[in-house]
C-alpha cells in the first residue's frame, strides 16, 4: 500500500473522530474518542502532559511532520479543501521559497502572547482550537438541526431513538471568529494548499525544527528523475525544488502526493542516516540544449492540458452559502414559548456580573485564562446549556457560565472530563458539590413576593445545598411577604436559584462568581 493511501486512511479516521467529538451532544462518544483531543500538541503543552509532548516530538523525529497531515484536524481540513479544488484543476502547485520571516514572526507573537497572558491571540493562532470553534459554532448547529428532524420523524412513529435539542446562539463574537477562520483558512487551502500551516501556524513552525532531522524522509533518486516537475506541481506545501532535487523538510508534511505523482519512481519515502541527495545548481552537469528544449516543451504541454480543464473558483460562494445556511438553521430553531398556550413568557436576560463564573474544576479565573485555548469542546459538550464563550475582550472565546437556559447540576462533571488543556481539572461529583464557584445575590426590587404580592419560594425549594431559606421581609411581622435569605457559606454557585426564578426579564436572585474557587 502506498504512503498516500496509508496517510489518507489514518487522517480520515482522526478527522472524523475529532469532528464527532465536537458534534456529539450526548456525551457518549467522549468515552471512546476523548483521547483524540488530549494528543493535540498545544493542549498537551498547556496541560503539561510530558508523555504526549515527548511522543509527538519523537514521532516527528522518526517520520517527519505527520502530525500536521494526520493528527491535526485543521491540517486535514486544509487537505480536504485542497483535494476538492484538485478535482477541477490538477497539477497547480509550484515550488516557492519558505517565508521564514513570517513564520518566525508569528511564532514569536504566539510565544509572547502566551507569556503575557494575552489569551485571545493564543486562541486565534492555535490550530486545534481554530478547528474546534468551526466545528462547534458552525457544524454542530447543523448536526443538531438534522437530529431534530429525525426526532420529529421518530416521534410520529412512536419511537424514542432520537430526542429534540435546542439550537441557540452561544456567542456572536465567537461565531464571527469561526466564520472568519473558515473563510481565511479555506481560501488559502483552496488556492495555495498548505500556506497557512507553513506561514502562520505556530505548531507547524515548532515541529519544523524537528522535522529537518527526521529519520524517514521523501528522498530523490537523481538517476531516475527526468525533471518532469510533476512532484512540485502536486506538492501542497510548495517545498519540492525538482530542478535541484531538493526537499524543504521543515515544510514537508509527508502527505505522499509527490511520490504517487512521480511516473519514474524517482521519489521514495525511505529511512537513512545520511542527508538526501541535494545536488546544487552550479554542481550539476549541463544538459544538452536539445534535451532542455524538449523538457520545456513538455512542461508547456502539461500546463495547457491543466488549464483546459479549469473551472471558475467557487470558493467564496460556497463559504458564504454555508454560513448563511448555518445562521438560518439556528434561527429556525428559535420557537416562541407559551405558558399553557395562553401567555407569552418573556425571555430571561443575563445579569451583569462583576466577576465571571468559571466551571468547577477550573480552580480560578487565572488558571482558566492561562490554560484555556478556547477550543469550545466543553461548550459543545455541556448538557445543561450553562457554558458559553465569553464576550469579554480579555477572555474572549473562553468558557463562562450563565444560567438563562439551565443550571450547573451537582452530579454533572462532563466539562472537567473533556478539557484537554488542564484549564478545567478533573473533579469528582463529591468534590463538585462542595466547591464554591460563586454565591447567590438577592435583588430586592425584582423579587415577586414584594413586587407583585405573590408567594414564591422557587429558589429555596430547588436549592440543592439548602443555602436559601425563606424569611419574613419584615422581621417584626410574621405575616409579611417571605423573601429568600442566602447563606453564602453553604452556597456553591450552581445557579439553580437564578435559573428557576420566575422574575422576568432579570431574575430576583443571581450568582456572582469567585476569582478563586473555595471549598465548603
Amino acid at each position: 500500500m502506498s504512503l498516500k493511501k496509508i496517510r489518507t486512511a489514518l487522517a480520515a479516521v482522526a478527522f472524523v473522530g475529532i469532528t464527532l467529538l465536537f458534534l456529539d451532544f450526548t456525551g457518549t462518544l467522549h468515552h471512546w474518542l476523548g483521547w483524540m483531543a488530549k494528543i493535540q500538541f498545544l493542549p498537551a503543552v498547556l496541560a503539561l502532559n510530558v508523555v504526549v509532548i515527548v511522543g509527538l516530538i519523537v514521532l516527528t523525529l522518526i517520520f517527519g511532520r505527520i502530525y500536521c497531515s494526520v493528527i491535526c484536524p485543521l491540517g486535514v481540513f486544509q487537505d480536504v479543501v485542497a483535494w476538492l479544488h484538485n478535482r477541477y484543476k490538477k497539477n497547480r502547485y509550484s515550488y516557492s521559497r519558505a517565508v521564514s520571516w513570517l513564520r518566525y514572526t508569528m511564532l514569536g507573537v504566539f510565544v509572547v502572547a502566551m507569556a503575557a497572558g494575552v489569551s485571545s491571540i493564543v486562541q486565534l493562532l492555535a490550530p486545534y482550537s481554530a478547528y474546534g470553534r468551526i466545528a462547534t459554532m458552525l457544524f454542530q448547529p447543523v448536526w443538531k438541526a438534522a437530529n431534530n428532524v429525525l426526532a420529529s420523524i421518530a416521534e410520529r412513529m412512536d419511537s424514542y431513538a432520537f430526542y429534540t435539542v435546542d439550537v441557540w446562539m452561544k456567542g456572536l463574537p465567537t461565531l464571527i471568529v469561526a466564520v472568519a477562520t473558515l473563510v481565511v483558512v479555506g481560501l488559502l487551502a483552496w488556492r495555495h494548499g498548505r500556506t497557512y500551516c507553513n506561514t502562520i501556524c505556530p505548531v507547524g513552525t515548532v515541529l519544523s525544527f524537528f522535522s529537518r532531522f527526521s529519520w524517514m524522509k521523501v528522498r530523490f533518486d537523481e538517476e531516475k528523475c527526468r525533471n518532469c516537475s510533476m512532484c512540485s506541481k502536486n506538492c501542497k506545501a510548495a517545498c519540492i525544488d525538482y530542478k535541484n532535487h531538493q526537499v524543504d523538510y521543515s515544510r514537508c508534511v509527508v502527505c505522499g502526493d509527490c511520490i504517487s505523482s512521480c511516473k519514474f519512481g524517482a521519489l521514495s519515502y525511505a529511512a537513512g542516516t545520511k542527508k538526501a541527495k541535494m545536488a546544487k545548481k552550479d554542481e550539476k552537469e549541463e544538459k544538452p540544449l536539445a534535451e532542455k528544449e524538449a523538457m520545456k516543451a513538455n512542461e508547456n504541454m502539461e500546463s495547457r492540458k491543466s488549464d483546459a480543464g479549469m473551472v471558475a473558483d467557487p470558493g467564496k460562494r460556497s463559504f458564504l452559502i454555508g454560513s448563511a445556511l448555518v445562521a438560518t438553521a439556528a434561527m429556525a430553531q428559535e420557537k416562541m414559548k407559551l405558558d399553557g398556550g395562553l401567555a407569552k413568557i418573556e425571555e430571561k436576560v443575563a445579569p451583569k456580573r462583576q466577576t465571571p463564573i468559571t466551571p468547577p474544576g477550573s480552580l480560578s479565573a487565572k488558571n482558566m485564562a492561562t490554560r484555556c485555548t478556547g477550543c469550545q469542546l466543553c461548550v459543545s459538550e455541556c448538557p445543561n446549556d450553562v457554558l458559553r464563550p465569553s464576550t469579554d475582550l480579555l477572555t474572549l472565546m473562553q468558557p463562562v457560565m450563565s444560567y438563562e437556559r439551565g443550571y450547573c447540576r451537582p452530579e454533572c462533571t462532563r466539562c472537567s472530563e473533556v478539557c484537554p488543556a488542564g484549564a478545567i481539572q478533573p473533579i469528582s461529583k463529591e468534590d463538585k458539590s462542595s466547591t464554591q464557584i460563586g454565591h447567590a445575590v438577592w435583588v430586592k426590587k425584582n423579587c415577586i413576593p414584594l413586587r407583585d404580592g405573590v408567594e414564591c419560594g422557587n429558589c429555596a425549594r430547588h436549592c440543592p445545598t439548602g443555602a436559601i431559606e425563606m424569611v419574613p421581609s419584615d422581621p417584626n411581622d410574621e405575616e409579611s411577604a417571605y423573601v429568600p435569605a442566602v447563606n453564602e457559606e453553604m452556597c456553591i454557585g450552581c445557579g439553580a436559584c437564578e435559573n428557576l426564578c420566575p422574575a422576568r426579564p432579570f431574575p430576583a436572585i443571581y450568582v456572582e462568581g469567585h476569582e478563586v474557587h473555595k471549598e465548603n
